[in-house]
C-alpha cells in the first residue's frame, strides 16, 4: 500500500513538473491550486483572453475588450462561485485529460438564478455542473468569451 502511494504521488508530481515547465507563470501547487491553474491554462489556450500575471480579487483574466473573467475548473459535479464576476468560464475536467465547457457568460446570469440562496454573491458556494450547463445554453453568443480563432 505504501508503494502505491509513493508511486501515485511520483506520477502526480511528474505531471506537475511537466505542466509547470510548459506554463511557468502558473504554480500548479498540489495543495489547492492545481485544478484551478489547469482551468486557467485551458482558458488561455482556448479562449481570446490573457491571464493576469498576478492574482486579482474576483477575476483571473481579461479579454482584449476589457471584460474581466473568473475561471473555475473541477473534477467534481459542482463549480464554485463567490462574488459576481463580470464573466465566468467554468470547466469540467476528466482524469483522461478531456474537458468540457460548463458555463461561458456573464456572472450575473448565475447570480440571478441563485439569488435566493443564502450567501449568493458574498460567500463561496457550489453550484451543480448540470444546472450551470443549462444556464450557459441560454447565454447569447455576444455575451460569451470568444474562442481563439473564432
Amino acid at each position: 500500500m505504501r508503494e502505491s502511494i509513493r508511486d501515485g504521488l511520483a506520477h502526480i508530481f511528474k505531471g506537475i513538473d511537466l505542466l509547470h515547465n510548459a506554463f511557468p507563470n502558473r504554480a500548479f501547487t498540489i495543495d489547492g491550486r492545481l485544478v484551478g491553474d489547469i482551468g486557467e491554462v485551458i482558458a488561455a489556450l482556448e479562449y481570446d483572453l490573457a491571464l493576469d500575471s498576478v492574482s486579482q480579487p474576483g477575476h483571473d483574466a481579461c479579454c482584449a475588450d476589457g471584460r474581466r473573467v473568473q475561471i473555475k475548473a473541477t473534477f467534481k459535479d459542482s463549480l464554485t462561485f463567490k462574488t459576481c464576476p463580470d464573466y465566468y468560464l467554468g470547466f469540467k475536467l476528466y482524469p483522461d485529460g478531456r474537458y468540457d465547457e460548463v458555463f461561458n457568460g456573464p456572472g450575473r446570469v448565475i447570480l440571478e438564478r441563485f439569488h435566493a440562496r443564502k450567501g449568493a454573491g458574498t460567500r463561496l458556494l457550489s453550484f451543480p455542473v448540470a444546472e450551470l450547463r443549462s444556464l450557459s445554453a441560454r447565454v447569447a453568443d455576444a455575451d460569451r468569451i470568444p474562442k481563439r480563432g473564432a
